[in-house]
């Protein structure tokens, strides 16, 4: 138990030395922000998610087969805007270099301009869940959630996909005791499924309770400030910010 909670710590409060820096926290943060666009995009801009792909996959099956609630062509276009956000932060980064910091802060704050897009767009029409402002906020926040799993999957901190849990859960399974491993690093995968839970579930509550854009704005909010930290704290170029 010691072993874990510590782990989970430690993702928040990097120790000394620490490989991947304050990398661990921001894409904590990033987490987060998946849960929130996901319980908008979900709960507004009906039966479509903007980062879980998966999901989206599943949804085109069903509106193919005619399921009742199912958009063809919103899951069609949250997965090729993700498609083209991801080819996007492949580019980027690839004219980047190969420091971290500055990868992280660059995508963040493409992401966090197309996020306040829609976030301006959601406030200033009537209905956000029908016609074409729908498919706007569908283009626009699928983009920026493409941007981001790009780029973290380029900074290759274990356990910190940021937008995909599936593989998370399976390896702190397979990896237990009672499965027979020895490492499951059950605090630090939790901890980021825990992250995801709490970006959804804020995100769910301002929909349903406050007002529909509101995750919005905290994911605005959390995104210039992973932005700006990222682009603080590599300036002096440390040893997190070299490649993986």
């Amino acid at each position: 138990m010691l072993t874990t909670v510590t782990e989970a710590w430690q993702m928040v409060v990097p120790p000394p030395g620490d490989r991947h820096g304050p990398l661990s926290p921001m894409l904590l943060g990033l987490t987060v922000i998946t849960g929130l666009v996901d319980a908008f995009s979900y709960l507004v801009l009906g039966h479509v998610f903007v980062a879980n792909m998966t999901g989206n996959v599943v949804f085109l099956a069903f509106a193919l087969a005619g399921a009742k609630g199912f958009s063809l062509a919103a899951s069609a276009l949250a997965l090729g805007a993700f498609a083209l956000g991801a080819l996007a932060s492949g580019r980027f980064v690839a004219h980047l270099g190969e420091r971290r910091g500055r990868m992280l802060a660059v995508s963040s704050t493409g992401q966090a301009v197309l996020v306040a897009t829609a976030m301006i767009i959601a406030w200033s029409v009537t209905d956000v869940g029908t016609g074409a402002s729908r498919y706007v906020l569908v283009l626009l926040l699928a983009l920026g959630s493409g941007m981001q799993t790009g780029t973290t999957r380029k900074l290759a901190v274990p356990d910190l996909t940021t937008t995909v849990l599936t593989q998370t859960i399976t390896g702190a399974a397979f990896d237990s005791r009672l499965a027979g491993g020895t490492n499951s690093r059950i605090g630090r995968r939790g901890f980021s499924a825990l992250a995801m839970f709490v970006g959804a579930l804020i995100g769910a509550f301002t929909v349903i309770q406050v007002d529909e854009p509101l995750g919005l704005l905290l994911a605005l909010v959390l995104l210039t400030t992973v932005a700006g930290s990222a682009a603080l704290l590599s300036r002096s170029q440390p040893t997190w910010d070299r490649p993986a």
